[in-house]
């Protein structure tokens, strides 16, 4: 018999690298939104989004009758709706005297 020399170790594959944030492996992948993805990223009701889109009034992209939404166009979204704090309010309701 004759006497084989030991094989050298074959390194284990690497492990899978990890899906991102957006669910890509790909950043050059642009990911789309359906409009009930967008929605339920932003906790807003389906239909505003639609309705707003339909009249062209948030970025939004349109594949032929499809309507999807780009991160850009749901970061623009969030942008443009942000309102700066406006601090404690400058008048109190008051209550009417309780009786005695």
């Amino acid at each position: 018999m004759r006497d084989n020399p030991p094989r050298p170790r074959r390194r284990p594959p690497p492990p899978p690298t990890p899906v991102r944030a957006t669910g890509h492996h790909d950043e050059q992948e642009p990911r789309l939104y359906t409009p009930a993805e967008a929605a339920a990223l932003l906790r807003i009701p389906e239909s505003w989004l639609r309705r707003r889109a339909g009249r062209r009034q948030i970025p939004c992209t349109f594949l032929g009758k499809h309507l999807r939404f780009s991160a850009a166009d749901l970061a623009a979204l969030i942008a443009v709706s942000a309102e700066p704090a406006t601090g404690r309010r400058t008048h109190r309701r008051r209550h009417p005297p309780t009786p005695t």
